[in-house]
């Protein structure tokens, strides 16, 4: 046991004070404390019984467990045992060791380096070192055990553990030589021998050889060589001192470690794989950069309808001399999308600020569905009403879903004084349309059972009639789907049939609204429950279609669907322009397509392959827990992007240039100048484009200059559909920005688009009716150069991407208004499902020829 006091004073008075002073105490058997410590021995004690009580406090440390702590005694516990194995190493806590055999002393007995007891007589009776120092002292030399004399009692000071550090000389003034080997003289190799000889002679039996004693360093230990000297050592004989070893004289030294060179073979692709890395991350760089500062675009409304909607010279009556938009509506499952949403999104269609007659939409039923079909109909029947309610009282949205449950007051800025029984009149007939699309899935379930029911007792009838008397078998007839005229629907029906299935009906083309009048009409008092009489009640075209499908034909989903809206609306209105829309996105900013026109109609816009909005959407928590929001893309990307070449394609609220789809490159894309063009070979080619008429020399589709709208090859690419290839350069034609500065090439002149256009007839509509056909696409580049490109998930992202591959560039219309709104997945599970699709999208797409690093303007 053993114990310190802790005085604070010294501590808070701040001054320095050693060390605290730590009593190491043994208990005996017999209960007597034996002292250990420095201060408690006798001053008689000489230098080396010193050291020797220094290596007993030492051994005490080590084998002592230190307790102790804030203004407490630290008290040094004895450990006999650490461990319950059986300790090895001699440095570790509890070492192996025997203990005294004197009575009533529980000292360790002393050992050697290797934890060995050192026994001082042959008769090996264990003995510690106070008790052999005693019986030295006091008993002259007897051995407690076979009470003979010790052989050897002298115990030097530097008779201790090999483990202790020896003093070493000082280096001051020494050569370098001598730092690095220093040598023992044989005078001081036998004063220090002279301790150990009695020991090592009673354990050994053999004298010590001095002469054959390992000479150390001088400096630190560790650094510098150790030889064995040859007879008379390495003095000098003049002075008697040290000299240099001689085989150290001629031996260079060497250093411990050393830099070794790097075979070529290794180096070399190395160095080659650096310069690499730094040459793509400087193509990295060179792409990244400039997305460093977004593009923010803004529209001039007032310019555009000054330019193309004011009494001018060339376009005296003031008649709109914008080009026409088709709208592209796509749905494929009723049971899926509702049927009053896709009714609604059409109603925000009809009722756009947009020219009448140069507005046209179309509704895509990729399922074949009596119910869309019928929904479309209630929705064109309740668009008399309200599209010239939103006119007259200029209403935002014009989804009427949206407007009547908007929070807002609605009759803030309304000055007419019949706009609250307006309003409340319109409110009325739309929940009637509601109640009557929601009641649609019933009243034709109960229509086909009644027809159904009535074409079984005129089969059973006539079979009847036919058999005479004999046995009557069941009779199967199958349960058809029947329209409000008494006919079959030549679409899927309820119950699959063969040839009306959603993979196998006929294609069917309905012109809901007919193509409006290029007059001006205005209601009438007779015509309207509503005063409609200062306000045009003309609606766009609404054209409901849905393509041919037939088993073996791949249909390529919705992309083989938009296809076929291209070709069909290319003979039926062929507008320069078109606007694809999902059916659950609807037109919220009403002003949203002139916004992206003015990007269309500006100097240079004849290069803009498409105008992308962005995605807004409603119903969505306000935690956006699903991040349906997509705030970084839609906000941060989607503007860096649109200071490069443009944004993506992201498959809705996107205003194309349908030359663009065809797969044409951009006018003036081939156009050479500068140095190159004093070569021979390029002089020719551009002679020969030079001489081409300027309607084929902006529809240009290859990588060669000679490649232009050739009739021998159109035929192959746009397949064998007349009517289809002569739209072609008329959508060219009309799609061109307006000749008003010399800086505009590639323009058309003023008022060439207020000639009223065709009116349809059964000839155009048989033939849209064919080009929607599953064969149409037979050995033809639809879905591979023109139009939607087929093959992949996303087939948005391809399609754009082969545009900016073919040199055309993009816009991103960011309007104070959303343009357009839509709804998001509502649940965790849709979410995963869409963000999976556009994961595989965009790997099919690295994987394939499509890859930005592989493909070709091709």
């Amino acid at each position: 046991m053993a114990g310190r006091s802790f005085r604070p004073s010294d501590s808070q008075l701040g001054r320095a004070s050693g060390p605290p002073a730590v009593t190491f105490q043994r208990r005996t058997s017999s209960g007597r404390y034996v002292n250990l410590s420095r201060d408690s021995i006798d001053s008689d004690i000489n230098s080396v019984e010193f050291f020797e009580y220094t290596r007993v406090e030492e051994q005490y440390v080590s084998s002592s467990l230190f307790t102790g702590g804030f203004n407490s005694v630290t008290r040094a516990h004895l450990m006999d045992k650490v461990i319950e194995s059986e300790t090895n190493h001699p440095q570790m806590a509890g070492a192996k060791g025997s203990s005294c055999a004197i009575q009533g002393c529980d000292g360790k007995v002393m050992s050697d380096e290797r934890g060995e007891d050192i026994l001082p007589c042959e008769c090996d009776f264990k003995i510690c070192r106070d008790c052999f120092i005693d019986s030295v002292r006091t008993g002259d030399g007897i051995c407690p055990g076979c009470k003979e004399p010790y052989k050897s009692t002298d115990l030097s000071a530097n008779s201790v553990e090999p483990g202790q550090p020896l003093s070493l000389p000082s280096t001051v003034g020494m050569s370098k030589m001598e730092r690095r080997l220093s040598l023992m003289k044989s005078a001081n190799r036998s004063a220090v021998t002279r301790s150990h000889s009695g020991l090592m002679r009673s354990q050994t039996g053999v004298d010590f050889d001095h002469n054959r004693w390992l000479f150390e360093t001088k400096g630190t230990y560790g650094y510098g060589n150790a030889i064995w000297p040859k007879d008379g050592g390495f003095t000098d004989d003049k002075n008697d001192e040290p000299g240099e070893p001689p085989e150290l004289l001629g031996k260079p030294w060497r250093p411990l470690t050393r830099k070794l060179k790097i075979r070529a073979a290794i180096l070399s692709p190395y160095r080659l794989l650096i310069f690499v890395r730094m040459a793509i991350l400087g193509l990295f760089l060179s792409w990244r950069l400039p997305k460093l500062c977004p593009v923010n675009r803004a529209t001039d409304l007032n310019v555009l309808k000054e330019k193309f909607e004011t009494p001018s010279p060339a376009n005296p009556t003031g008649k709109s001399d914008l080009p026409g938009i088709d709208i592209f509506v796509s749905t494929a499952d009723p049971e899926k999308e509702p049927p009053l949403v896709t009714a609604n999104t059409i109603l925000s269609i009809l009722a756009a600020d947009y020219p009448v007659e140069k507005l046209s939409c179309y509704v895509s039923d990729d399922g074949g569905a009596l119910l869309t079909f019928e929904a479309m109909a209630e929705a064109a029947s309740f668009a008399n009403l309200w599209v010239p309610f939103c006119r007259k009282h200029d209403i935002e949205p014009r989804n009427p879903e949206s407007y009547f449950s908007l929070k807002k007051d609605p009759f803030k800025n309304k000055v007419r004084q019949d706009f609250v029984k307006d309003r409340r009149r319109v409110k009325r007939e739309y929940d009637e349309f509601k109640v009557r699309i929601n009641g649609l899935p019933d009243s034709i379930r109960r229509r086909s059972d009644a027809y159904n029911a009535r074409e079984e007792i005129k089969a059973l009838k006539l079979r009847r009639q036919n058999a005479e008397d004999e046995t009557l078998e069941a009779l199967k007839v199958s349960r058809a789907t029947w329209m409000a005229d008494g006919t079959h629907w030549p679409g899927t029906w309820t119950a699959s049939a063969s040839e009306h299935s959603k993979g196998d009906h006929a294609g069917i083309i309905q012109v809901m609204l007919k193509p409006p009048s290029d007059e001006t009409l205005y209601g009438t008092a007779d015509s309207s429950p509503l005063d409609f009489t200062e306000v045009d009640i003309r609606l766009p075209m609404l054209v409901y279609v849905s393509r041919e499908k037939r088993p073996g034909y791949d249909h390529n989903k919705k992309a083989g669907a938009m296809n076929a809206l291209v070709r069909a609306s290319a003979i039926m209105s062929n507008g320069p322009f078109i606007l694809n829309l999902d059916c659950d996105h609807y037109i919220y900013n009403s002003q949203a397509i002139r916004e992206g026109m003015c990007f269309m109609m500006d100097r240079g816009g004849d290069r803009i392959c498409y105008v992308q909005f962005p995605q807004r959407f409603e119903g969505i928590d306000p935690s956006d827990r699903y991040a349906n929001h997509n705030t970084v893309f839609f906000d941060v990307n989607m503007r860096a992007l649109d200071g490069l070449q443009g944004p993506v394609y992201v498959g809705t609220g996107c205003l194309f240039r349908r030359t663009a789809l065809y797969g044409f490159d951009p006018p003036r894309s081939k156009d050479h100048s500068g140095c190159c063009s004093c070569c021979f070979a390029r002089r020719k080619k551009s002679a020969s484009v030079s001489s081409a008429p300027e309607d084929h020399r902006a529809l240009r589709m290859g990588d060669s200059d000679d490649d232009e709208m050739n009739p021998s090859l159109i035929s192959k690419r746009f397949g064998n559909s007349s009517l289809l290839i002569d739209s072609i350069p008329v959508a060219e034609f009309q799609g061109r920005p307006l000749a008003d500065h010399p800086a505009v090439k590639n323009g058309r002149p003023p008022g060439a688009l207020t000639i009223p256009r065709e009116l349809l007839d059964a000839s155009t509509v048989a033939e849209a009716i064919s080009v929607i056909s599953c064969w149409y696409e037979d050995k033809t580049e639809w879905g591979n150069r023109v139009g939607w490109i087929y093959g992949s998930v996303t087939e948005d992202v391809v399609t754009g991407y082969r545009m900016h591959n073919r040199g055309w560039k993009s816009i991103y219309c960011v309007t104070k208004r959303d343009a357009f709104r839509g709804t998001a997945p509502i649940n965790l599970t849709d979410r995963l499902h869409q963000v999976l699709r556009w994961a595989t999208g965009s790997v099919e797409i690295f994987f394939s020829r499509n890859n930005a690093l592989l493909a070709s303007s091709r």
